[in-house]
């Protein structure tokens, strides 16, 4: 590969946004190719992985890691290929996964990236997805804090998308009825269609806590919480005695500034969490579960590869279309795994 006169194109954070992001939060620039040094590794982007927890490192609010500087990369995990090594680890041409971001290249050292295992290679792009943060996710929540019996009924939002998928089918694997929310006709009849799922129910309908109720005639053991807002409103009164809620995401509030309008509904919560003795746990991947990720592998690897896991890709190409399909993910708008194809395969 000539590097001669190559430019490397970057998205960095223009500005803090003040609610849902916006396209002038975002810059895109183009800088020299960054030179790798002793024990580093050029890698070029391929694949950029879109999540929602992106948000909150938009935003200078304490958290459970750094915001993302102004004027610097946005951050993000990629699959690349390293084009110039100067590590004894890593040859030109490995693909690898690690922590680039919204840019075309990005420099590293060894302990920064991870050889894409050989169950991977033939998709790279599911280290992103289901081979990586977003199944790993899913999984150890569901296994971890959901604990699902046999004959317990499941309820996860965001049913679609790429941690609820997993959390249904997994859950269907162990014996669960499964109960799927999801935002329109289309992904509810993906949901049940494709994925298994007992019974996906459209969260934009009116009547949604009615039907959500006539689908769990037994009330809900688990729900996998990626969303708040409306749906967990209407999951609170159906959730049984000793219900276990691993707390993964809450979409619906990451772009309020304020509290959200309405009754304040602690009280009931802090009641019902007590008389039923429920379990609600909240978890970061990355800082409670990274030692067990072989454990996930030596799971999810033989179900994927017999067909009884899956997950649906939402390919977006092109660098430049990142900051507006990252708003579109805010607002529910893609259908599955969303990443961004930046890069070709080739070197």
């Amino acid at each position: 590969m000539n590097q001669n006169n190559l430019t490397n194109r970057r998205i960095v954070l223009a500005s803090r946004p003040a609610g849902a992001p916006v396209p002038d939060n975002f810059r895109l620039e183009t800088t020299d190719l960054p030179e790798p040094g002793d024990r580093q590794v050029l890698l070029r982007t391929v694949y950029l992985s879109l999540d929602p927890y992106m948000r909150g490192r938009m935003s200078d609010a304490e958290s459970y890691s750094a915001p993302v500087e102004l004027d610097a990369v946005m951050g993000g995990g990629t699959v690349s290929r390293v084009v110039t090594s100067r590590h004894p680890d890593y040859r030109p041409g490995d693909w690898v996964l690690n922590y680039g971001g919204w840019q075309d290249y990005a420099v590293a050292d060894g302990k920064d990236i991870t050889k894409l295992r050989d169950d991977a290679l033939a998709h790279p792009s599911w280290a992103l997805g289901i081979l990586g943060m977003p199944g790993f996710t899913a999984y150890m929540g569901l296994m971890d804090i959901g604990q699902p019996k046999a004959g317990e009924t499941l309820v996860v939002a965001a049913a679609s998308g790429a941690v609820g998928s997993v959390v249904g089918q997994v859950a269907k694997l162990q014996g669960c009825r499964t109960v799927g929310v999801a935002g329109g006709k289309d992904k509810c009849r993906y949901a049940v269609e494709t994925l298994g799922f007992d019974v996906c129910i459209d969260r934009r309908a009116p009547d949604f806590a009615e039907q959500l109720a006539q689908a769990c005639p037994d009330g809900i053991d688990i729900y996998f919480e990626n969303v708040g807002g409306a749906v967990f409103d209407a999951v609170i009164p159906l959730l049984n005695t000793s219900a276990r809620i691993p707390l993964c995401g809450l979409i619906a509030n990451y772009n309020l500034q304020d509290l959200p309008d309405g009754k304040d509904r602690l009280p009931l919560l802090q009641s019902l969490l007590l008389r039923k003795r429920i379990r609600m746990q909240g978890y970061i991947i990355s800082l409670d579960y990274a030692h067990r990720f072989d454990e996930f592998v030596q799971a999810m690897g033989p179900w994927v590869k017999a067909g009884k896991v899956q997950m649906r890709e939402d390919i977006v190409d092109g660098l430049e279309q990142a900051p507006q399909a990252f708003i579109g993910l805010l607002e529910g708008k893609n259908f599955g795994k969303l990443v961004i194809r930046v890069g070709n395969d080739t070197l």
